[in-house]
């Protein structure tokens, strides 16, 4: 049984290095950032390394070589200058508040006033900030590193909130990271990191010499953990997981892949795995949803059911976007994908060099099914996320009378508009039907709408295969005859498996299940 220490929740470079805890070694991208340029930007998701990053540079910056023994950049650094740092963090906060981004940021500057026995200026914050920098840089003779931590998540906080509070926000930041632009002759460093890149906030209007390293393919692996590291720098903690589920060590890295791999931060590079999820199911040895779980995107989901948004797009390939979308996010876009993709929730899969454009869909299962069960209680308009469990059970022991019953009263839910169009009642519809089977894609094979001339849905399980056909209005004996009439139960009738096919109806009228009919 291993020993090893795992990073959970640790952010703190120095503090995991001091205390022997597992490090997947990105400090060759350290050395890259500080010799080859000077102010960046980089967006990730939550959970993806980024505090960890800044923490690393404020080690590196302050010196301590003794902790990067063993390190790529031990090999590479040969000076090891100590510079001073100030590093604001805004990862936590309460920025809904009148003067909370004003403390955060007037806390930050106090503290690096102390630390380099400073005086404290009372001018406004843009210019205490400013003087800050000069002193720092005449008091030491070095010039500041200044590292910037979830810059976004003041602004993120109060989305859907205060539009006021939204504005002065923004206001402050306006002047005080502009103040960056002119103090040029006492920055040695600049990294701001966030989960978007908020195209009117005036860093990037402003500050227009920050280098968006996003997308850089010499920064994809910055954050995250590649194949590769997986392999060798978690060697002990696959073979621990794969004995506990009774997998061999191919199984296990496989179910480690579709779960946590897949996600993709520019064209042409190497799928990432989500470090905290990882971790989490190494500790655990469990495969679970650690990283959807620290957060529920509620204004997400709002949105898209506000928007009318058609769920289905997530994984049947239609969602589409430039670097240009995809990079920057205005909360008065109509456009959602931006933000989906910057927040994790979607990622990079195809690029058309034609269209210059990328196809966007879910990175890997946890978010897939983490994202569905999210959406199921807007879009179906239940009290709670849908467990589609007994879904399942009744689909495994061929319950068909129950799973009419539990499809009847998923539709009964639907809200009932004064006005519904043709449009809305297709949506509903298919929308009940889609969120169903994609969660139940978790426990058994399912084949959902693959293509045209195929069944709306084929459930595989051990010892059934169903073949689904479900109409909005229409008859049940209609919904059968089209199995029967485009062959979609062709594959399976020669298979050992008994089949059972389903015909369904919606009654628009009505707005419910109206007709269910089983054929074997």
């Amino acid at each position: 049984m291993s020993t090893r220490k795992l990073p959970i929740g640790i952010q703190d470079f120095s503090y995991l290095r001091e205390e022997g805890y597992i490090y997947v070694d990105k400090t060759a991208f350290i050395y890259d950032l500080v010799t080859n340029g000077k102010p960046y930007f980089l967006s990730r998701p939550r959970r993806f390394g980024k505090s960890l990053l800044i923490t690393t540079l404020e080690a590196y910056f302050m010196g301590k070589k003794e902790l990067f023994h063993g390190l790529a950049i031990e090999k590479l650094e040969k000076d090891w200058i100590e510079y001073p740092v100030l590093k604001f963090s805004l990862a936590g906060g309460e920025f809904t508040t009148e003067n909370g981004l004003k403390d955060a940021l007037r806390s930050c500057l106090f503290d690096f006033e102390e630390k380099y026995d400073l005086p404290h200026d009372d001018s406004t914050l843009p210019v205490r900030f400013k003087n800050a920098l000069k002193n720092a840089n005449e008091r030491t003779r070095r010039r500041v590193a200044v590292l910037v931590d979830e810059y976004d998540n003041p602004l993120l906080k109060n989305i859907g909130g205060s539009a006021e509070q939204d504005e002065e926000n923004r206001a402050l930041y306006k002047g005080f990271f502009a103040v960056l632009k002119d103090c040029d002759a006492y920055l040695r460093f600049v990294l701001f990191t966030g989960v978007t890149k908020f195209s009117k906030v005036s860093i990037f209007s402003d500050l227009n010499q920050l280098q968006d390293i996003s997308m850089h393919p010499k920064y994809a692996e910055i954050c995250g953990i590649t194949q590769s590291e997986l392999e060798t720098t978690f060697s002990p903690e696959i073979d621990e997981m794969a004995e506990a589920n009774k997998m061999t060590r191919e199984e296990c890295l496989e179910k480690l892949k579709r779960f946590y791999d897949g996600y993709k931060f520019c064209a042409e590079c190497e799928n990432i795995y989500n470090p905290f999820s990882l971790i989490n199911a190494f500790s655990s040895k469990k495969f679970g949803k650690f990283w959807f779980g620290t957060g529920t995107p509620t204004f997400l989901v709002k949105r898209l059911n506000e928007m009318g948004f058609n769920p289905q797009q997530f994984s049947d390939g239609s969602l589409y976007a430039s670097e240009d979308e995809i990079t920057d996010y205005r909360p008065d876009n109509p456009d959602i994908v931006p933000l989906l993709y910057q927040s994790g929730y979607l990622t990079l899969k195809e690029y058309d060099e034609d269209f210059e454009s990328f196809t966007l869909a879910y990175p890997n299962e946890e978010v897939k099914y983490g994202f569905t069960q999210s959406l199921t209680p807007v879009y179906l308009n239940c009290d709670k996320p849908l467990d589609v469990r007994n879904f399942g059970r009744d689909i495994k022991t061929a319950n068909t009378d129950s799973l009419r019953n539990r499809f009847t009263a998923l539709f009964a839910n639907l809200p009932y508009p004064a006005k519904p169009s043709d449009s809305v009642l297709e949506r509903d519809f298919q929308n009940v039907v889609y969120l169903v089977f994609l969660l139940l894609g978790q426990f058994v094979k399912v084949e959902q709408h693959s293509a045209k001339g195929r069944a709306d849905c084929i459930v595989e399980t051990e010892e059934y295969v169903y073949v689904f056909e479900f109409k909005r209005d229409g008859t049940v004996e209609d919904a059968l005859s089209q199995i029967d009439a485009q062959g979609y139960a062709k594959p399976y009738e020669a298979d050992e498996r008994k089949l059972i096919k389903i015909g369904a109806v919606f009654s628009s009228e009505e707005r419910t299940l109206s007709d269910w009919l089983v054929g074997e």
